[in-house]
């Protein structure tokens, strides 16, 4: 499934997605202060736009967290609700289910993006 399965996420809503992702990302790069949030941003624009495949496993300390905490103040709650709405409608049918649960992993992803790794 996951070539196919990430040439049809791209079509069907990823595309979006990851475009918030890079919106973020360009958000969070116009201060300088923010420039290793907004790569952050990016790499997950990458996840976002092709997540058939990957897994993200979570980690990190205290600056993790702390950034966390900041983070889900300023972007993470909008990406994590866009995720978590657009995941409900995917999975209304059956076909959808696995895009839906994409988007559910996506939205975690989104409130707790620092001290992960994308395997």
């Amino acid at each position: 499934m996951g070539c196919l399965g990430n040439v049809l996420w791209f079509v069907f809503g990823g595309m979006l997605t990851g475009l918030s992702w890079c919106l973020a990302g360009c958000l969070w790069c116009i201060t300088i202060v923010g420039i290793p949030v907004g790569m952050q941003c990016f790499k997950f624009a990458q996840l976002s736009f092709f997540p058939f495949g990957r897994e993200v496993q979570y980690g990190g300390g205290a600056g993790s967290l702390l950034l966390n905490i900041f983070w889900l103040l300023l972007s993470g709650i909008p990406l994590a609700l866009e995720h978590l709405i657009i995941g409900m409608i995917m999975c209304v049918t059956v076909i959808g289910i696995p895009f839906g649960m994409q988007h559910f992993k996506l939205a975690k992803l989104a409130l707790m993006p620092f001290g992960s790794a994308i395997i």
